[in-house]
């Protein structure tokens, strides 16, 4: 059976990796960000179906991310308490 020390040390190197998955899930926002804005630079004036679809899809691919964000804090959160509780 693991000490409480060896079960908190597992539970912050578990914490590390999902703040690197909090890092390039906000990367992946900006690039989002940076592909609607070329997107529409580069489709300006068009009224093409396909073009409005486009744009809806990569905006609900950002609040995807934003929610997965807040799921990740959550689960950090619930983490540390339990860490605490030990």
């Amino acid at each position: 059976m693991a000490s409480v020390a060896e079960v908190k040390a597992a539970v912050d190197a578990a914490l590390q990796q999902v703040t690197d998955g909090q890092q390039a899930i906000q990367a992946a926002r900006e690039k989002i960000g940076e592909a609607q804005q070329s997107l529409a630079a580069a489709l300006d004036g068009s009224g093409n179906e396909a073009v409005g679809a486009a744009h809806a899809q990569l905006s609900q691919a950002d609040q995807s991310l934003e929610e997965c964000l807040g799921a990740t804090l959550a689960a950090i959160e619930q983490a540390q308490q339990y860490t605490a509780n030990l």
